[in-house]
């Protein structure tokens, strides 16, 4: 069953070529503990450009590349989407609408441009650490930080109501909060790797998913009636920024 939804969940949610079908759909759909699976996935993956002896800037580069590589522009789509909603004037319907629009405004240009700037800015800082302290704690912190952001997205899942009838309902009116405690689970072999690696900068960077998806089910809740599939991939977008930039500064104080 876990397998069958973690292959459903590399399909949704990268653009790895796992191949498919219905059932596997249905079984991730039904199953939030494959959010933080795929996350350790894509983390590895994109953690890999840490492990070369590149420049700074250029390992900061590639983590970028890799990242948008395998998950794809889905999630960047959802965050642009979020801040069209977020600047327009009107209620609930209105918002919902400027959602579904293909076009994307200034708002949602704004939101994606500042916060890949702000990855980008942590990605340095991340590649940087790395030849600080040494090539485990900045792959450690990547890591969490993209188990942190799928955690997130699993968090919205499980505690959001649907704003609408479309994808975004098929996922989280599948679920309910019981499903977080198998997501909780699945986080702890990152947990286990602060001891030896990252210390508190990797529970930091695991952290702010949920955090996040906690301020983002808020903002859902008072200005849409809901989550929709767009603050999922918003919340993915968001998560890892903080994420990273939260590992990297617990690590430079600690």
């Amino acid at each position: 069953m876990v397998l069958t939804a973690l292959r459903g969940a590399l399909g949704f949610l990268t653009r790895l070529p796992v191949g498919g079908d219905e059932s596997n759909w249905d079984a991730f759909r039904r199953a939030p503990v494959a959010f933080p699976l795929v996350g350790y996935v894509v983390g590895a993956l994109a953690a890999l450009p840490l492990l070369l002896p590149l420049p700074i800037p250029t390992a900061a580069a590639l983590y970028l590349v890799t990242l948008y590589l395998v998950t794809g522009v889905t999630h960047a789509d959802g965050l642009a989407d979020l801040g069209d909603a977020a600047v327009v004037h009107g209620d609930a319907d209105r918002r919902l609408s400027v959602l579904k629009d293909s076009q994307t405004g200034v708002g949602g240009l704004l939101a994606f441009g500042l916060t890949l700037v702000v990855l980008a800015l942590g990605a340095f800082g991340l590649a940087g650490a790395g030849g600080r302290v040494g090539l485990t704690a900045a792959v450690a912190i990547a890591l969490a930080a993209e188990v942190g952001a799928k955690a997130g997205m699993a968090t919205l899942v499980c505690l959001g109501a649907p704003a609408h009838e479309g994808l975004g309902s098929a996922l989280v009116g599948e679920n309910s909060s019981a499903g977080l405690l198998a997501v909780a689970v699945a986080c702890l072999p990152v947990v286990a790797l602060a001891p030896v690696t990252g210390g508190p900068a990797v529970v930091a960077a695991l952290c702010c998913g949920p955090v996040v998806a906690l301020l983002v089910r808020s903002w859902g809740r008072a200005r849409l009636g809901g989550v929709s599939g767009d603050l999922l991939g918003a919340t993915n977008e968001l998560a890892r920024a903080a994420a990273v930039h939260a590992g990297v500064v617990t690590w430079t104080l600690s």
